[in-house]
């Protein structure tokens, strides 16, 4: 090999070497800062999935508490449950139980208190909480709940809660849109019937199927 070839790989090593001494603490840097990363990632997965086994065992373990009767100490296990998916499922069951045991009010209040990112869900709290408000005589307060969900289940709500509010030409409209969603052989359409009709509406004939 020449020495001139010689020299220049001499001269391009040293630039290598120097390159690294002045940057060699950002690599070294950069590199643990990459690896803290996944790890901090491969932490969080494993920390969740940990944390969602747990709130489902404290779920359970709310739903026992129930089961025995103890409505108190449910209350204190749903409110553990607060920043958890199983939030707004052990919001139903808790207000169920409170219904049952005589505590209307504080059954609203664990409604009022409830949300759920999943839609479906989230029209089931607002439908369970506008029926005991129309129980407790605040019909207005269950028309503004329901909001304009048009679902059936919700329309279903709207309309008895225009009933309760004299409405009678609203909840007529209500239930009739309840209706048209229903399918013929569905179980709750003979009670939507019955409700039109005691508002003065009259159920259209189901058509013939061919």
């Amino acid at each position: 090999m020449a020495i001139d070839d010689l020299l220049d790989e001499h001269e391009q090593s040293e630039r290598v070497l120097a390159w690294l001494r002045s940057n060699g603490a950002g690599l070294i840097g950069g590199v643990i800062v990459g690896l803290a990363l996944i790890l901090g990632w491969q932490w969080w997965r494993s920390h969740q999935a940990t944390q969602g086994m747990q709130a489902g065992d404290d779920y359970q373990a709310m739903l026992r508490t129930l089961e025995a009767r103890d409505v108190k100490k449910a209350q204190s296990q749903a409110a553990a449950l607060a920043d958890t998916p199983y939030a707004p499922l052990a919001a139903l069951d808790l207000a169920k139980a409170q219904l049952d045991d005589g505590q209307r009010d504080a059954a609203i209040a664990t409604l009022r208190a409830a949300k759920s990112s999943n839609a479906a869900l989230d029209r089931i709290l607002h439908q369970r909480l506008a029926r005991l408000l129309i129980d407790a005589g605040k019909a207005d307060e269950a028309l503004k709940v329901i909001g304009d969900a048009d679902d059936a289940a919700s329309l279903e709500v709207r309309g008895d809660a225009q009933v309760a509010l004299g409405q009678r030409d609203e909840a007529r409209k209500s239930y009739t849109e309840v209706l048209a969603q229903l399918d013929v052989a569905s179980p709750a359409r003979r009670l939507v019937e019955l409700k039109l009709t005691d508002v003065g509406g009259s159920p259209a004939e189901p058509e013939a199927q061919s």
